[in-house]
Formats: structure tokens, C-alpha cells, sequence
């Protein structure tokens, strides 16, 4: 008898079910923005308004500056450029822990591939990634007066960016199901999580025994990688590729086991 490998009918679900989770995710974007009179506009103003607030407390009032390694000494460029990422990040997890909740009459009364629903959350989010990226190349041609031609290998890392989400997605949805205080802990533990990504202030700010959860931290090189590839003229480095590669194909690989294998209760626990 053949043996099938561990995983393979959960990631065939994935390529199979790709007309549901295209229905899912315009479900989902459509649903967020029904009935406001500025619609998808809002995954545009959200980000900046939370980026001129930062640049005011920052750069105006405490008077930080870039230091001199970093890719531009434009303040608010780099802020921006760095806090794209995380965002996408944070609201793919931050709303992946409650979607097998909200979907829950799909789950218990249907055969319902509960796996697709994290994915789908992270494609919507990004439409809206994608606009603020597209938004944040124009405003580098504007005040840095360049584009960047490392942008080319911006979807490679989104796609690294989105493996680890979904992978961390997986596990908070799995867990919410059973312990309904995950939702709450994971808003703060994403909050710890933001303050150490080297965000609003340079790896060099950090004290010697902060540094090592900076280099522990996925979304430090991914941060920097985005950096380097919207402000700036070289290729990220490999080591910080070979890096998210890493943390991203171990968080999609171990949250898809612990999802398919807390799968099993969701119809009796829902």
C-alpha cells in the first residue's frame, strides 16, 4: 500500500478549494468596507493617519533621527516602509484568531475545509497591503526622487511574509476554538511583539540584552528587507532571506500539523 505523505490531503485542500477561498476573500473585502462612503479608501487612510501619529510623536516632538546605517534619512519614508509589513501581519493573525468563530455555522453543518479561512484572510488583507505599497513607491519617487528596482523582489517576500502569518494564524484560530481567551492574550502578545520589531527605533536603540529577541524576531528582517527594497538600490542580503525562508516555512509547516490535528473537535466543540 502506497503511504501518503504526512500533510498532503490538508495542503491539496489548499490548490483544490482555490475557487472557495477567491469567493471567501471577496467576501470578506466587500464585507469590511459595505455601506462607508469611502469603501476601500479606509485600507489607505487607517495606515497613514497610524503613520502621521507615530512621525508626530517621533520625529517631531522627541526629535529621533535615522541612524547613519539605515537606507534613507527620511524619517517618515522609513517608518513607512518598515510598518507596511507588520500591518499586514497583525491583522492577518489579530483576525485570524476569531474567524473559526464567526464561521462556525459553515464548520458544524457542512463539510467545510476550516484550513481555507486564515488563507483567505490573508489574501483580503493584502488587496489592501498591496494599494499601501503601491501608495508608498509613488511617495519614494516624490521625496526621495527614485524607485527602487529591488521592488521586483518584493512579492517573493510577501509570499515568505504570508507563509508565516497563515502559519501563525492556524494556531490562534485552532486554539480560540478551545481556550477563548487566546484572542485576548494574542492582543498582547502582538503588542510585545510590535515593540520588538526595530520599527520606530533602530536595532542600535535596543540595550545588548534586547538584541537577541531583535534577531530571534522573523519580522525584524522582513522589516529591513522591505526597507531595503522600497528606499533602497541593493538586494536584500541572503542571510536575511535565508532567514524569514526559514521562520516562515517552519511556522506554515508546524501550524498546519497543530491545526489538522485540533481539527478533529471543532464540529463537537463549536
Amino acid at each position: 500500500m502506497q503511504r501518503r505523505i504526512p500533510g498532503s490531503h490538508f495542503a491539496r485542500n489548499l490548490i483544490t478549494r482555490r475557487t472557495l477561498i477567491t469567493q471567501l476573500v471577496k467576501r470578506d473585502f466587500q464585507q469590511r468596507y459595505i455601506g462607508s462612503t469611502a469603501g476601500w479608501l479606509w485600507g489607505l487612510i487607517h495606515p497613514l493617519v497610524l503613520l502621521g501619529s507615530y512621525v508626530f510623536v517621533f520625529s517631531v516632538c522627541l526629535k529621533q533621527k535615522p541612524g547613519p546605517d539605515e537606507v534613507t534619512q527620511n524619517f517618515p519614508m522609513l517608518l513607512f516602509a518598515g510598518i507596511l509589513p507588520w500591518l499586514l501581519f497583525n491583522e492577518t493573525v489579530q483576525r485570524s484568531s476569531g474567524c473559526l468563530i464567526d464561521q462556525a455555522n459553515l464548520i458544524t453543518k457542512t463539510v467545510f475545509p476550516a484550513e481555507i479561512v486564515p488563507v483567505s484572510i490573508f489574501l483580503s488583507s493584502l488587496i489592501s497591503h498591496l494599494l499601501a505599497v503601491a501608495l508608498a513607491i509613488a511617495a519614494a519617487g516624490i521625496f526621495l526622487r527614485h524607485i527602487s528596482p529591488m521592488i521586483v523582489l518584493l512579492p517573493v517576500f510577501i509570499f515568505l511574509l504570508g507563509l508565516f502569518a497563515v502559519g501563525i494564524g492556524w494556531i490562534v484560530a485552532a486554539l480560540q476554538v478551545y481556550l477563548r481567551d487566546t484572542a485576548q492574550v494574542l492582543a498582547v502578545v502582538l503588542t510585545l511583539w510590535f515593540w520588538a520589531t526595530p520599527i520606530l527605533i533602530g536595532d542600535r536603540l535596543f540595550p545588548p540584552w534586547a538584541r537577541i529577541l531583535v534577531r530571534a524576531n522573523p519580522l525584524s528582517y522582513v522589516v529591513r528587507a522591505y526597507r531595503e527594497m522600497l528606499l533602497g538600490h541593493a538586494a536584500p542580503s541572503l542571510s536575511d532571506l535565508g532567514s524569514i525562508a526559514a521562520f516562515a516555512v517552519a511556522a506554515f509547516v508546524c501550524g498546519g500539523l497543530f491545526f489538522r490535528y485540533l481539527k478533529r473537535g471543532f464540529a463537537d466543540v463549536l
